[in-house]
């Protein structure tokens, strides 16, 4: 087999699987029987809670969605006292949103439930630790590489850039 065809089989293969992954995450994991968020919600939320309080028109680009979607989206979370919205600062400026602690405490307790239904999945594939933390390390620079292309880097967790571990291999 040529070094072309092997690489075609190679993306074909993983295509096929990162579909697979996509459609059987979340369905795989259990029915959502506890958690109050709905997907848009859990999303927002965990964008918003990263850093500081964003506009409609930054959430928008964010999630390359128009943005009388996330208009419609944040105005049933603020319904549902999820976010609050900020007055806008100075001239011109838009209103900004950010989560209440309802928001943040109802994403916790829906996270922890994901969490779990996580820890099941690595239980069924068997994996120890350390497989788990290399499955990790290449998601992150999968979503890292992601996040190049389109030129939106995801604010991760106490609102830093969270790069993949450097392991000591080339990649």
């Amino acid at each position: 087999m040529t070094e072309q065809n092997e690489q075609e089989r190679r993306l074909g293969a993983l295509e096929r699987e990162l579909t697979l992954l996509s459609r059987h995450f979340i369905a795989s994991r259990g029915p959502r029987i506890g958690q109050s968020l709905d997907r848009s919600a859990y999303v927002l939320l965990t964008r918003l809670e990263t850093g500081e309080p964003l506009t409609l028109k930054e959430l928008a680009h964010t999630f390359q969605a128009d943005v009388s979607t996330i208009n419609r989206q944040v105005a049933a979370m603020l319904r549902q006292g999820l976010v609050e919205r900020l007055e806008a600062t100075g001239p011109g400026g838009a209103r900004t949103f950010r989560p209440t602690p309802l928001g943040l405490e109802r994403l916790a307790a829906d996270r922890a439930i994901s969490r779990a239904g996580t820890a099941q999945l690595i239980e069924a594939a068997g994996w120890s630790a350390e497989r788990t933390q290399e499955f990790l390390t290449l998601m992150v620079e999968l979503n890292h590489g992601i996040e190049q292309l389109e030129g939106r880097a995801w604010v991760r967790s106490g609102g830093t850039d969270a790069r993949p571990p450097d392991t000591g291999t080339s990649r």
